[in-house]
Formats: structure tokens, C-alpha cells, sequence
């Protein structure tokens, strides 16, 4: 099919947003910078809309738009690749993106750089539909770069905040950790194929079969090599271990962009290159484990920590690391399709759960759960949309979650895989901790008295943690979020229940119709298993999650003092776990501090004091000196003049003399 004028629209209506707020904002647009921002994010949703039709249809589109180099072999366009797989990518990006904007009126009213925030929020969708729907790596890679930069702008945006100009750093440079990575293993697909495009790529991976090549001195099989240097720019901007630290310190930017980044755009790339790439990471049964291990450490690692934490939405944060992990423990068994599939529902219930948290926060001024309580009666609609994001994410029976994260467990235990059993243990283990720290959050912030009051009557003030304003808790009036706010949630609320649906497996009476969609893209591997296993790893998974829920229930609802008495007779263990295995320490002492000691006592006391200044200073100061040795020749005397002269005529002829 040929590429149409809506498929255009797609990625570049939100870039059009963004200029017009860019150009215009400050004296133009200003507080209705939102007008253009959602308007050309909305129409990109409708675009997607008939871009699903087309694929439904059976259409798929590969088409290049320009040519955007040309150096001798080396060609690349700006080109679109709408297949199942971008259709589905297209759909989650922009509905989420759509209903966060609108809610960002509400929640961002009044700011000082509202058109700002508005601008970066639509420059950051048009580049993650840039990296979701070209044809070729280096689009991809631009998209990749460009989110990143869009991250950077929009969790430092409170920059006159240390910690939030920090933290934007933070994302920025540990994400060049894994984009190196996945730089070089795009340089190796061009040495290999001689071109970038995926249509000339994937249906010849099989020449790589059996290739070996010297890295860095060692004698590495080709698609190993290759997939492993891909997976690098997925650990980083995916979270995972050993590049996660970023994403729970990014929680410092508005709640919106939380939701928007951390929900369903930039974590997520990482998780579509790796399914996109699926036809390389095939070839590699090393690089399939390492994706598979990586992701299910990270998932259980992620979970560990959030069951300690206070803050509202660094406990969301680590929950989307943990939930990232279990759509690469999918993708590394081989099922593509189940990671996917988590990756949409995920996309509903985690945005749901960002902005229910900043519902929360947008009433009383705090992040920390500790300083809530007793909200239900105040925020009935953010209560009961909170229960329902919570109850997907746990994986309850009905709910979106429940299909995704089963489909997960199950293709882990019953996967050909060698590492198969091990990754599901720790999915399983996965699927008990998620309710319990998400319950645990429900029931700090929801239920029991309100220890805001309390804590301002102690504290005498009160502190903003988001809303960039100051509230005294005992003189504050908690209250619902304005219409604006409440009613995207109930659409995220919709989706966290029901988008699911699509994917309900044939043991449960469903066709598998996620699944069967992706399957042109991503393949459908062959698992072993019967239908009581399956019915048995589904109730057990199932029977630990309400477990979680119910212990939740008993240790912050009826034994409300009996966690504090557990931390303290475990103090050991709940320090490792509240201070986050101390990886951030252990990064500061081993590479942070080692890495400002060179620059300050080699880089700038050696090279740039003494080498560069020497340079820069040294030459105009010869000059200068010898200028000045120069001066004392220039007397202004007639007679010294006349003695030079004769002087030199003598020296000349000397000199004659003597070479004859």
C-alpha cells in the first residue's frame, strides 16, 4: 500500500505543536499553549486510528518519504513501516499521550513555563513516533537520541530545583552508557548488511549464522555480538539492571511527564527494539538468556525496593522497572507477542497510577505516603480509579493486567528455554510483591486517619514535593482534582480494565487475538505444556497475587503497627532494601568520584592549566615578551640608528668575505 497523507500526519502534527508553542509561546499562545499541544496530539490519534484500519486490513506500509543521506553506498531515508507491530506501538503512544496533555491543563495551570512544558511534551511524542514507525535503524536511532534529549529537558524542568536539574543529568548520562552500545551494534549491521533498512535486513540475518568476529580481542560470535550491543541501548533506556538508577530519580519532573515517559513512551522503546529485532536476537541463544535474566532480575529487584519506599511515585517508578523486566523475561523465552502485549495493558494502568499519584499530590502537597491517609472520603474518583489500576497491575482475574501477566509466567514455565523455569520462579515471586507494594500504597494514602494534619501541627509547615507551591497541611482543605484531571483518568481507568480483553488465551475461552496479530511480525514459538499446567501456573500465580493484596490488607489496615516493629527486628535487611541496595553509593564511590577526581586533577589541572592554557597563554606571551626586547632597538635617536646601520653593513660584508 502506498504511504497516505494521514500516515504522514502521524509523527509530525505533534512537531507542529511543538513549533508553534516554540515560536509563539511566550508573547502569542502563553496559558493556551495547551490548545496547539493537544489538538495536534489528539489528531496524531485519529491518523493512528485509520493507520490500524489499513494493518487490520491487511496493509502493510514501507515506504521512504526523502532522502536523507546519500554518501556513496551509504544511503538512508526518512521512511515509515506501519506494520502490526508499529500499529500497536502508534495506538499506545499516541491514545496515552492524548489523555496525558489533557490532563497537564489541569495539572500544570498557572506554571510559569506552561507553553515550555507543552512544547517539550509534544517534541518528545513526535520523536517517539519517529523511533516507532521508521524503517531503518538510523531513524530509529534518531528517535532514540531525540527522546532522550526531550527526557532530559523535561525531568530537569524544574531546573531551579537542584534535585530535578540533577536528575535530568542523571537520565541524560547513564542512557549514553547503553546508547554506545546500541551505536556500535548499528555500525556492525551496517558492516555486515551494507545497508540500515529493516526490509533488507531481517529477511538476511541468516547470513550472520555461523560469523565470528574479533571485538575488543575477543573471538565473538556475530549474532551474539550483535544482539548484546542492541540489548545495551534497551538496559538503559528500559531501566534495567545495571542502568536503572535513572528512572526512580526521574520521578522529580511534573507528574504528566512521569506518566508520559515512564508509562508508555521512552521505558518502552527499549522493550519494542527488542521485539522489532526479534529476527537477530533469534540467531543467539546466549543473547535470548541474557535478555530473559536481565529482565527478571531487574523485575524481582525492582519489587524488593518499592515494598520499603515512602515516596508515592518513586514507588510507581520502581514498579515500572519491575514490570519492564517482566516484558523482557517475555521477549528473552522467545515470546515477543506476550511482552508486547504487557507493554500495552502496562501502558493504561501505570499512566492511570502516575496520575492518580498526582491527583493526590495536587491536594496535599506531598509525596510522601506517610504523610497521607484518610483521602477516600476526599477523592473518591482518584480512589477508585487508583483501586483499578491497582488491581490490573496486580494481575487480578479480569483485569487487563491479569491476561499480559499471565501470558508472561506461562510462556516462561512452558518455553523451550534453558533458563525457562528459572525466569519463571522469579516471575512468580514477581507476582506477589506487586500487589502487596501497590496495596500498600493504596492503603497508606486511602485508608486510616490523615496524618497530614497531624504532621503540620508537629512540623508547623508544610512541603510541596510537585506542585511547585507551598501549603500549610492544617489550613488545607483536601479536595477532588478539577474535571480536567478526573475525567482522563476514567478513560485510562476503561483501558485498565477492559483493553486487555483482546488478548484473553484460548484456555480461558479468548482466541489469543493479540497474539495472533502480532504473529506476521514477531513469529509465534512452540511451548510444552498441557492445559492443567496451564490452569496450575495460572492459580498459583493468581492465589500469591491475592495473597499480596491480603497481607497488605492486614499489615496497613488492621496490624497498622506491626511494620515498623518488622522493620526494626529486620533493620539489616530493610536499611539494604530502603536505601536501594546502596547502588547508588556503590556507582558514586566507583565511578562517580574516580571520575571527578581525573577531571579536576588531570584533565583540568594537567591538560587544560597546563597544556591548554599553556598554549593559549604561552605563544601570545613569548610574543609579547620578545616585543618587549624588541622595543629597547627603538630608541627614536638619529645617531643609534646610524651605528645599526653601519654595524650591519659591516656584518654583511663579513659574511660575503668570508662564504667566498
Amino acid at each position: 500500500m502506498e504511504l497516505q497523507f494521514y500516515h504522514i500526519l502521524i509523527p509530525f502534527l505533534p512537531l507542529a505543536g511543538f513549533i508553534i508553542n516554540l515560536l509563539l509561546g511566550k508573547e502569542v499562545t502563553r496559558y493556551k499553549a495547551h490548545w496547539p499541544a493537544v489538538l495536534s496530539v489528539a489528531g496524531s490519534w485519529v491518523c493512528s486510528l485509520f493507520a490500524l484500519r489499513d494493518v487490520m486490513a491487511g496493509k502493510i506500509i514501507n515506504a521512504d518519504l526523502y532522502s536523507w543521506i546519500v554518501s556513496g553506498t551509504f544511503k538512508v531515508s526518512v521512511g515509515f513501516l506501519i506494520d502490526p507491530l508499529t500499529a500497536v506501538m502508534l495506538i499506545v503512544v499516541t491514545t496515552c499521550a492524548t489523555l496525558i496533555h489533557i490532563y497537564a491543563i489541569g495539572y500544570m495551570h498557572g506554571d510559569t513555563g506552561y507553553y515550555r512544558f507543552f512544547a517539550y511534551m509534544n517534541l518528545f511524542t513526535f520523536c517517539m513516533l519517529m523511533l516507532v514507525i521508521g524503517n531503518n535503524f538510523l531513524q530509529l536511532y534518531f528517535g532514540w537520541e531525540g527522546v532522550g534529549l526531550c527526557s532530559y529537558f523535561l525531568i530537569g524542568y524544574y531546573f531551579n530545583k537542584k534535585s530535578a536539574a540533577d536528575a535530568g543529568k542523571k537520565a541524560f548520562i547513564v542512557n549514553r552508557f547503553g546508547d554506545f552500545g546500541f551505536g556500535i551494534g548499528v555500525f556492525m549491521i551496517f558492516l555486515t548488511f551494507g545497508t540500515l533498512h529493516y526490509s533488507d535486513v531481517f529477511p538476511n540475518v541468516s547470513v550472520m549464522i555461523g560469523q565470528r568476529v574479533n571485538f575488543l580481542g575477543w573471538n565473538v560470535d556475530l549474532p551474539t555480538l550483535v544482539a548484546l550491543l542492541l540489548f545495551c541501548g534497551s538496559i538503559g533506556k528500559s531501566a534495567q539492571i545495571p542502568l536503572h538508577v535513572w528512572l526512580p530519580d526521574a520521578m522529580e519532573g511534573p507528574t504528566p511527564v512521569s506518566a508520559l515517559i515512564h508509562a508508555a513512551t521512552m521505558v518502552t522503546a527499549g522493550v519494542f527494539l527488542v521485539a522489532r529485532c526479534s529476527p537477530i536476537f533469534n540467531l543467539s541463544e546466549v543473547a535470548m538468556n541474557t535478555v530473559a535474566i536481565v529482565g527478571a532480575t531487574t523485575a524481582l529487584f525492582a519489587a524488593t525496593i518499592a515494598i520499603t519506599q515512602n515516596d508515592i511515585k518513586r514507588i510507581i517508578a520502581y514498579s515500572t522497572c519491575s514490570h519492564l523486566g517482566l516484558m523482557f523475561l517475555a521477549c528473552g523465552v522467545g515470546a515477543y507477542a506476550a511482552g508486547i502485549f504487557h507493554l500495552y495493558t502496562h501502558a493504561f494502568f501505570k499512566a492511570l497510577l502516575f496520575l492518580a499519584a498526582g491527583s493526590v499530590i495536587h491536594a496535599v502537597h506531598t509525596n510522601d505516603i506517610q504523610e497521607m491517609g484518610g483521602l477516600k472520603k476526599y477523592m473518591p474518583i482518584t480512589y477508585a480509579v487508583f483501586i483499578l489500576a491497582a488491581l490490573s497491575a496486580a494481575g487480578v482475574p479480569g483485569f487487563s493486567g491479569f491476561f499480559s501477566k499471565d501470558e508472561i509466567i506461562w510462556s516462561a514455565y512452558a518455553s523451550h528455554s534453558s533458563v525457562g523455569k528459572l525466569v519463571w520462579l522469579m516471575g512468580t515471586a514477581v507476582a506477589f510483591l506487586t500487589p502487596f507494594y501497590t496495596f500498600r500504597l493504596i492503603f497508606l494514602t486511602f485508608h486510616g486517619t490523615n496524618r497530614a494534619v497531624h504532621h503540620a501541627e508537629q512540623d508547623g509547615h508544610g512541603a510541596s514535593h510537585g506542585s511547585g507551591h507551598d501549603t500549610h497541611h492544617g489550613e488545607h482543605r483536601f479536595h477532588e482534582s478539577p474535571k480536567i484531571m478526573t475525567v482522563p483518568l476514567m478513560f485510562l481507568a476503561a483501558g485498565a480494565v477492559a483493553a486487555g480483553w483482546i488478548g484473553i488465551p484460548p484456555i480461558l475461552g479468548g482466541g489469543a487475538h493479540f497474539a495472533e496479530f502480532l504473529k506476521p511480525v514477531v513469529g509465534h514459538p512452540e511451548f510444552h505444556g498441557t492445559h492443567a499446567e496451564e490452569w496450575a501456573v495460572m492459580g498459583l500465580s493468581t492465589t500469591i497475587a491475592l495473597i499480596g493484596i491480603a497481607l497488605a490488607a492486614f499489615l496497613y489496615l488492621r496490624k497498622t503497627d506491626l511494620p515498623d516493629r518488622i522493620a526494626k527486628t529486620f533493620k539489616g535487611l530493610y536499611n539494604i532494601l530502603y536505601n536501594k541496595y546502596y547502588i547508588d553509593e556503590l556507582y558514586h564511590y566507583t565511578i562517580i568520584k574516580p571520575t571527578m577526581w581525573i577531571a579536576s586533577n588531570i584533565l583540568v589541572a594537567i591538560t587544560d592549566a597546563k597544556i591548554i592554557e599553556g598554549i593559549v597563554n604561552g605563544v601570545p606571551g613569548a610574543i609579547g615578551r620578545f616585543s618587549q626586547s624588541l622595543r629597547k632597538i627603538q630608541t627614536g635617536l638619529v645617531e643609534h640608528y646610524g651605528i645599526f646601520m653601519a654595524a650591519g653593513a659591516v656584518f654583511i660584508i663579513a659574511l660575503v668575505l668570508l662564504l667566498r
